[in-house]
């Protein structure tokens, strides 16, 4: 099986994994999205070590101890992976898949304008009517809802600055989340022996399959995160782009289809205006994938992580 194949095979599979999350999340219940998220940082560390112990590959960690600003820039990493993984857990089990569905399809906007504040990117005229349409998008999703939709703006934000912040470090995917878990370990395991005195913790307290769906979480977070490394190292990044619109599609799908979330007129019009925009940033991008001189192996072109759902 050519390299390309065995790339779009983990392709498929992480956003699969991704897509299909918020039924993951539901059968989580009656565990809070705290002690989720809690028990999501643990045993993803737990994972990671293993991982990495197995493959002896510590000297990445090692190096990354001596370097002050690398690590400072673990950490605000391993904050708004925090947020993401926490406020999207919030929205599937408050029923409200719809809105963060939304998020992930903003999120290439959002992205193009950090790199404008930040990088201090110039955007083509095409992403400025993308942007712009996904403004009057948010608009009317807020006209829609009563208020801004804030848990997909939240979502958006905390992905691409997560993002943003990962192509700053150069980190290798299961080292880089490592370390990200690490940091955020002692909080995770402080609150877990919190639930666990007051009486609130649900681990091992519910059902053995209901424990073992917690424990499960380490490798359900983990081992979509490896397989898009190794989609990344496969394909070119205007392939991950173009696939990464499933994810969220199968989101949307699940929210309306399964869990019987409403989707008024308005808010479907909402949504249409986010896709004619997406349509406009792709082929914008797809435009310029072509015009640019390739190089020896395009394949190989090093792609901005993801986030894990």
């Amino acid at each position: 099986m050519t390299g390309s194949r065995v790339g779009y095979l983990y392709a498929l599979g992480a956003y699969l994994a991704w897509g299909f999350y918020p039924l993951y999340l539901r059968l989580l219940r009656p565990t809070g999205p705290v002690e989720v998220l809690a028990h999501r940082i643990v045993w993803s560390m737990v994972v990671l070590a293993l991982l990495l112990a197995a493959l002896r590959r510590a000297a990445v960690l090692r190096d990354l101890l001596r370097r002050p600003r690398a690590l400072a820039g673990v950490t605000v990493a391993a904050v708004l992976i925090a947020v993401n993984w926490g406020v999207y857990t919030y929205g599937v089990d408050s029923e409200q898949v719809v809105e963060t569905a939304l998020g992930y399809f903003v999120n290439p906007l959002v992205s193009v304008l950090l790199g404008v504040a930040v990088l201090r990117e110039r955007m083509r005229p095409a992403q400025w009517v993308a942007v712009g349409v996904g403004g009057l998008a948010v608009a009317v999703l807020t006209a829609d809802y009563g208020r801004p939709p804030w848990l997909a703006l939240v979502l958006a934000l905390s992905f691409g600055g997560y993002g943003l912040v990962k192509k700053r470090l150069a980190l290798p995917a299961a080292e880089g989340m490592f370390v990200e878990t690490a940091v955020l370990v002692l909080p995770a395991v402080g609150w877990l022996g919190w639930l666990l005195f007051s009486g609130g913790l649900t681990f091992g307290r519910v059902s053995a399959g209901h424990t073992a769906l917690l424990v499960l979480t380490g490798a359900v977070t983990a081992g979509p995160l490896l397989c898009f490394a190794g989609a990344a190292n496969r394909l070119p990044l205007t392939t991950l782009g173009m696939m990464q619109y499933l994810t969220p599609t199968l989101q949307l799908g699940c929210a309306v289809l399964v869990f019987r979330e409403p989707m008024p007129p308005a808010r479907l019009a909402g949504f249409a205006l986010v896709w004619a925009a997406l349509v406009v940033f792709s082929v914008d991008a797809l435009r310029q994938a072509r015009q640019r001189p390739r190089g020896p192996d395009p394949a190989r072109e090093q792609a901005v992580p993801l986030p894990t759902r």
